[in-house]
């Protein structure tokens, strides 16, 4: 007659400390939940600012570094970025004015198209979806503020984000024992994990994100010189857009392109529409170039991974959502050869 199987040796040994362990981690991470996407934001950082921080310890101590890296980044990067979020949250909800007060002149450009041959019914199409449109950019924009909670929620979120990347910076190695300690992996596996974790982190975090950040910096400039309004917000989207394999610059120059064209300004629309293709075209040579081809994200990954993350850590999971998919696959790669290697042996 079988019984229940004893438990392991460790929580024979020690069960008030296991229950103990074990109560810690859960209220650890209760804590550590209303921020996880400001924590992760941090990690993020840290990960590609740690090239950085290794630099400047050849001429400073790790605390001073990791100060001087923070300050720089909260210059550079944070205060830049919450403005133009804030100016485009702005003219996201001037968007969804315009649309619901029926300020968008439809039918000049459905006129301008007639005149060239093709007949759409735009008018008709918008009116019937004037409301949804409308709905969806300020859901958008609500869910954009609600990220942040508001001026106190981004107050602290940032605080905790620059705590946190300082940590990282000056004892980020210190932790990486700590887990290796707590938590002890063979020596060849944690090589393998930490070889497809940089990899994965180099495609999610740097390569996606400087390959939208250079498609949406360039649309802009052509959006500016073409004279159309909301450019932040447009510039915005774009970087979005640029994120999700097979969407692109292409979900923001084309409207701009048929706007143009309504409002009378064939020539700029023509020229945008040319531009635009060349921003499109382009991340076939700057994704390659700074990605590789090493195939560490694929499509699905990537789309699952995005809408996933922000679903689950805000914001960040853009970055995040991939990465988390990448490794688990990763993990249990490793997980299933080395229990597939215990049972042939």
């Amino acid at each position: 007659m079988g019984g229940r199987p004893d438990p392991p040796a460790w929580v024979r040994r020690q069960p008030g400390l296991t229950v103990l362990t074990l109560l810690s981690g859960v209220f650890a991470l209760m804590i550590f939940l209303p921020y996880l996407q400001f924590v992760l934001l941090g990690g993020v950082l840290a990960y590609v600012l740690f090239p950085l921080q290794q630099q400047a310890e050849r001429y400073a101590r790790p605390t001073v570094a990791a100060f001087a890296v923070v300050v720089a980044t909260l210059l550079v990067i944070l205060i830049p970025l919450l403005y133009l979020l804030t100016v485009a949250v702005q003219q996201s909800l001037s968007v969804v004015s315009a649309i619901r007060s029926g300020q968008l002149d439809i039918a000049s450009i459905e006129e301008l198209l007639e005149g060239s041959r093709y007949s759409l019914n735009l008018v008709g199409a918008y009116e019937s979806n004037q409301e949804r449109i409308a709905a969806g950019i300020q859901e958008i924009t609500s869910e954009a503020i609600g990220f942040v909670g508001g001026v106190p929620g981004l107050l602290i979120g940032l605080s905790i984000t620059l705590f946190v990347l300082f940590a990282l910076l000056r004892d980020g190695e210190d932790l990486i024992e700590w887990v290796q300690w707590v938590i002890p992996i063979n020596e060849e596996i944690l090589q393998e994990l930490r070889e497809g974790l940089d990899e994965l982190m180099w495609a999610s975090v740097v390569g996606n994100v400087l390959v939208a950040a250079i498609q949406a910096g360039l649309l802009g400039i052509g959006l500016a010189l073409a004279g159309l309004p909301l450019v932040i917000f447009l510039t915005v989207a774009t970087f979005v857009l640029t994120l999700l394999p097979l969407v692109g610059a292409f979900g923001v120059w084309l409207p701009a392109a048929v706007y143009l064209l309504g409002v009378g300004r064939p020539v700029a629309s023509a020229a945008i529409v040319a531009y635009g293709l060349l921003v499109t075209v382009s991340d076939t040579y700057l994704r390659p170039a700074l990605i590789g081809r090493s195939g560490a994200l694929n499509s699905t990954v990537v789309v699952v991974g995005i809408f996933g993350g922000i679903a689950v850590f805000g914001a960040v999971g853009l970055f995040i959502g991939p990465v988390v998919i990448g490794g688990a696959k990763l993990v249990f790669d490793c997980f299933a050869r080395e229990h597939t290697g215990e049972l042939t042996t």
